[in-house]
């Protein structure tokens, strides 16, 4: 035996190496029934799927420049970082952004500029921002609500994020004012912080489901009893990753912590249908909504991704003839977001959020509803220029999810259906999940959320208004590609939005349905 051992440890270094590719050569050439490229170039292949495996990491570092990247882009990415560190955002020596490129946005600013009067609300607090309209005034609920912030956080589920994610983004919305929607996977401790929350669900009925996995609107009224900073639930009826297709939660994802606040079982698939058992038509939609108005209180929404726009047109009509109907509206882009799915879904199902949003709001501008409805917009808005337009054609309120994710670390690596993210933020990994400092990163997202606010304030006042719910479609250009440099969103887009009623920010200061806790903060 020592003999055996003296005769290894003769054997130099190289020579061990040759050995192990002597015998990955063997294995590629004689026992691999796979792998066509490494079976024909032994040793040589391999490096072909190395090189594969880190090629979006090269090009994200190397290849790629500062605008070229989707779905967001290098300078985009560093803004987001930027702002969520309260850092440096500003860029030198005039835009490197093509300015001529289709789709490019113009706001158009005044001569003389809104100015502030001592005392105004923004004069004390540059960042506040709230929702010029109240979620559920019109149909009389008995909590109705405004948003304190006119960016918040879009439906992201525990589960498709991890819990320190959840948890930094949930107490980051406290320190920020805003509001933090829930994702179809159930109210989990992690966002039950304090910061407002909307509760929303989908075909999975996750939190509010019966055993046999229908709708409980039992369940409903006792997760509202208890928890009070639930203050408005919305009802998915698509997202922009997948239209019309039912989410699927792999059984290896699925803790006893998950399975307790989804209402499933460990360890098993969770299949959620492609549509509602609680209702199969327009009319039963519109009485579920009322039903969980009723017993709750509180304003309920929907929240779609559009493409045929039918079933809109009798919405609105039965809108009209009940005097019923959503309390806010979310529309999401076609573009994706952060629910996994096929690419022929998340490229091809669906309209981008432009053309979606802009369908819809003539519809129930056609209808005169405009008024009844707060309008959410969601898909790539979080970025002052971006939310500018968006309030022209008629958004009361902007919903982020990747933006959010970026702010507390994100760094788009495009694996968070893998359960590998490398930041922490998707992932269940135990291990992953310890990078994320929950602190920091919820003073990231506040941080993030208050640099938007006041870059956004400032773009308002250079356009001479006081909020953005003021913008029209005719203080926005566009670039187009027929013939013409430029044309307004309105004549883009064939309509003008509905005017919002407002006053001043302090009347919206003073509201006693505001969110965000600044009720509480002022009598302090």
């Amino acid at each position: 035996m020592e003999a055996f051992l003296n005769f290894l440890g003769s054997i130099s270094w190289w020579m061990w190496i040759l050995l192990a590719l002597g015998l990955i050569a063997i294995r590629d050439m004689f026992f691999n029934k796979k792998h066509t490229i490494s079976h024909n170039f032994p040793i040589v292949g391999h490096l072909r799927y190395l090189l594969e495996s880190i090629g979006p990491e090269m090009r994200q570092y190397f290849v790629a420049n500062n605008r070229e990247e989707l779905p967001f882009n290098r300078i985009e990415r560093g803004w987001v970082y930027a702002s969520s560190k309260n850092e440096n955002n500003y860029e030198g020596f005039g835009t490197d952004r093509d300015i001529y490129q289709h789709q490019h946005i113009f706001i158009k600013n005044c001569m003389i500029p809104f100015q502030m009067e001592a005392g105004h609300p923004n004069t004390v607090d540059k960042t506040f921002l709230p929702c010029a309209k109240v979620m559920g005034s019109y149909n009389q609920r008995k909590k109705p609500y405004r948003p304190a912030s006119i960016i918040n956080i879009s439906a992201m589920s525990y589960g498709s994020l991890s819990a320190r994610a959840v948890d930094s983004l949930n107490i980051g919305v406290l320190k920020a004012g805003a509001y933090h929607n829930t994702g179809e996977g159930g109210l989990s401790p992690y966002h039950s912080n304090g910061g407002d929350v909307v509760f929303h669900f989908g075909t999975g009925y996750f939190g509010v489901r019966s055993e046999d996995g229908n709708f409980s609107m039992e369940k409903m009224k006792e997760l509202v009893r208890n928890n009070p900073f639930i203050k408005a639930i919305e009802i998915k009826l698509s997202q922009g990753a997948k239209p019309g297709k039912g989410g699927v939660l792999p059984g290896a994802k699925i803790t006893p912590e998950i399975a307790k606040i989804r209402g499933v079982e460990v360890g098993k698939d969770v299949l959620s249908p492609s549509s509602h058992k609680a209702f199969k038509d327009v009319p039963e939609l519109l009485q579920l909504i009322e039903d969980i108005a009723e017993e709750t209180g509180l304003p309920v929404g929907i929240k779609a991704a559009i493409g045929k726009t039918e079933q809109w047109e009798l919405l609105a009509e039965l809108m009209v003839k009940s005097n019923r109907g959503p309390d806010f509206i979310a529309i999401d882009g076609g573009e994706g977001g952060t629910g996994a799915a096929p690419p022929s879904f998340a490229d091809h199902v669906s309209l981008p959020w432009i053309y979606g949003f802009s369908a819809i709001y003539k519809i129930f501008q056609k209808h005169n509803l405009t008024e009844r409805v707060v309008f959410i917009g969601s898909g790539k808005l979080g970025f002052p220029a971006k939310a500018a337009m968006a309030f022209a054609m008629g958004v009361d309120c902007i919903n982020v999810a990747r933006e959010a994710m970026m702010s507390i670390g994100c760094i788009q690596a495009q694996i968070c259906h893998t359960n590998k993210c490398p930041a922490g933020v998707a992932t269940q990994s135990k291990w992953l999940q310890k990078g994320i400092n929950v602190p920091l990163k919820s003073d990231r997202l506040a941080q993030y959320f208050k640099s938007f606010r006041k870059e956004l304030i400032e773009i308002t006042h250079a356009a001479g208004y006081e909020h953005p719910s003021q913008f029209t479609m005719k203080d926005i250009d566009v670039n187009v590609d027929d013939g013409e440099l430029t044309k307004t969103l309105e004549d883009s887009f064939k309509y003008s939005k509905t005017p919002v009623e407002f006053t001043c920010i302090q009347d919206l200061k003073d509201c006693s349905y505001l969110g965000g806790h600044y009720k509480e903060k002022k009598s302090k």
